[in-house]
């Protein structure tokens, strides 16, 4: 899925502005700009817009766990990935909002889509493992979109 979408969706998830997806970038150690940030939360359709690379995507994601549960100086940053995939996607939110499987199961049936905890649980799986499964875009935006209602109300 492209890097683009989810950070339009936890932008209105969390009714951000600009300026604070900048500072949400921020907190993982990284310095964006407000223009940068603008061009990515674009559509893609829209002649400003560019492609958000998978580096910003991983710092924001480790900011966004930052931003919703503080930062323990105790503990390190987790590591940002080269590569980012919808499992890390899914993975790091489920981290930022303290989402247990049961609330992952409930997320997916208030939008009507059917998943298994079998099959949830091998979406968080390591890589090599022989039950791991890629996280599909449909997954990941069914996912957002469930979570999004949770957020909002």
């Amino acid at each position: 899925m492209v890097n683009n979408y989810t950070l339009r969706s936890v932008r209105y998830m969390l009714d951000l502005s600009d300026a604070q997806m900048v500072q949400i970038v921020k907190l993982a150690d990284l310095d964006v700009t407000l223009a940068e940030m603008a061009s990515w939360l674009k559509k893609e359709d829209d002649p400003a817009f560019q492609e958000c690379n998978d580096r910003v995507m991983g710092h924001f994601l480790n900011g966004l766990i930052f931003f919703r549960r503080g930062k323990d100086e105790n503990f390190p940053a987790p590591a940002i990935e080269a590569k980012i995939t919808n499992n890390i996607v899914l993975k790091k939110l489920r981290i930022a909002f303290e989402l247990k499987d049961t609330d992952l199961l409930d997320i997916y049936k208030s939008v009507d889509f059917r998943v298994s905890k079998p099959e949830l649980s091998a979406v968080f799986r390591k890589p090599g493992h022989k039950n791991y499964r890629e996280c599909g875009d449909q997954l990941l935006r069914y996912f957002l979109k469930g979570l999004t209602t949770r957020v909002r109300g």
